[in-house]
């Protein structure tokens, strides 16, 4: 769900600079230095998955694992995801540089709110049942709410963006049930073997 470059407004590019800076700050506060290993190697692992992306419009949709970062990493997905897109911009001219702000911040607060959201219930389920449902919905909610903040970037700079915007949102259903059944396992099996992994835990 990336923004391509060129594509927001002034006015959109620094409200999403603004937004990511200060969840970037809020995340590295909040990452203990036991836990830097963690969030680099989450950051890897988007890093690459979010690489292999189809174009949609004025934005491009892939999967992301918004929710497992954000169960993972809580604030400190902020952190992981902006340093991951930097790479991306620099090493494979993938992405923007001014629009990096608004891609941090709407993959990073997607992944945040489903960490916000589920994170509790998910830690407190003893049923596997139970945990791989509301992971699944974790997870297919990051990517539809992802989906909308782009649009509503989209719509920020451009009234004429708001079809665009209806697009994307529905190209990324599909993507949302994939991503909701991947979170669901990757959830559940690390609430098995490692819970200590999941912020949540």
């Amino acid at each position: 769900m990336h923004i391509s470059e060129g594509v927001l407004s002034g006015g959109a590019l620094l409200t999403g600079w603004a937004c990511s800076g200060v969840g970037i700050a809020i995340g590295l506060k909040k990452t203990e230095s036991e836990k830097i290993v963690r969030t680099a190697m989450i950051s890897s692992a988007f890093f690459l998955a979010s690489l292999v992306n189809v174009k949609v419009g004025a934005s491009s949709t892939h999967l992301a694992f918004l929710a497992p970062m954000g169960l993972a990493l809580g604030w400190g997905i902020f952190p992981a995801v902006f340093t991951a897109l930097i790479l991306q911009a620099f090493l494979l001219q993938f992405g923007g540089l001014l629009v990096l702000g608004a891609n941090t911040f709407i993959m990073s607060f997607a992944g945040l709110a489903a960490y916000l959201l589920f994170g509790k219930i998910i830690s407190r389920a003893k049923n596997q049942g139970v945990i791989f449902t509301f992971a699944f919905v974790a997870g297919a909610f990051a990517v539809i709410l992802g989906a909308f903040l782009v649009g509503v970037f989209l719509a920020m700079s451009n009234r004429i963006f708001l079809i665009s915007a209806k697009i994307i949102l529905l190209a990324h259903i599909p993507l949302a049930i994939i991503e909701g059944i991947v979170t669901g396992f990757m959830i559940t099996w690390l609430r098995r073997i490692s819970p200590e992994f999941l912020a949540i835990s």
